[in-house]
């Protein structure tokens, strides 16, 4: 039992630093692909992410988080009200401590940029690509390429 004791002292220091470190009641969010900035640490109210866990919504005071994003739309809440919407090929969502949330996309587009007859040639060249696949790893690239296709296909609707 003694080996608990020091154990679970460890746990509540933990424990009483996660409630009193402060948090902002709003937060720095900075969004970028290599092709374009969106938001370079700037204050918006909420942003949904799709992820492979499932799509969420942060907002200000959100527990610390790593996730990877999936293809599909990025929602952002600006402050003034407006909402924009980028749709993401893939990356990364950090959460960091501070309320400050950073999104780091492999390639981005604003879903207005989005040509849907493109986007269903895209789709429809990935889908010829995965059934004539003829190696895992082809396989596994066109299997990547049609999602990126479909969920481009569903932003431009």
């Amino acid at each position: 039992m003694t080996a608990l004791k020091p154990l679970s002292r460890l746990f509540s220091r933990q424990f009483s630093k996660t409630l009193v470190r402060g948090y902002a009641d709003e937060m720095s969010f900075t969004f970028a692909a290599g092709n374009q900035v969106f938001y370079d640490a700037q204050s918006v109210k909420q942003v949904d992410v799709p992820s492979f866990s499932g799509s969420f919504g942060i907002l200000p005071k959100h527990v610390p988080t790593l996730a990877i994003l999936k293809p599909g739309v990025v929602t952002v809440f600006e402050n003034d009200g407006n909402i924009k919407k980028v749709f993401v090929s893939s990356g990364t969502v950090t959460i960091n401590e501070d309320s400050s949330v950073q999104i780091i996309a492999e390639e981005a587009a604003t879903v207005d940029q989005i040509d849907a007859t493109a986007a269903k040639d895209v789709l429809s060249a990935a889908q010829s690509q995965l059934s004539s696949a003829s190696t895992d790893e082809a396989r596994a690239e066109a299997s990547i390429a049609v999602e990126v296709g479909e969920a481009l296909v569903k932003a431009a609707e």
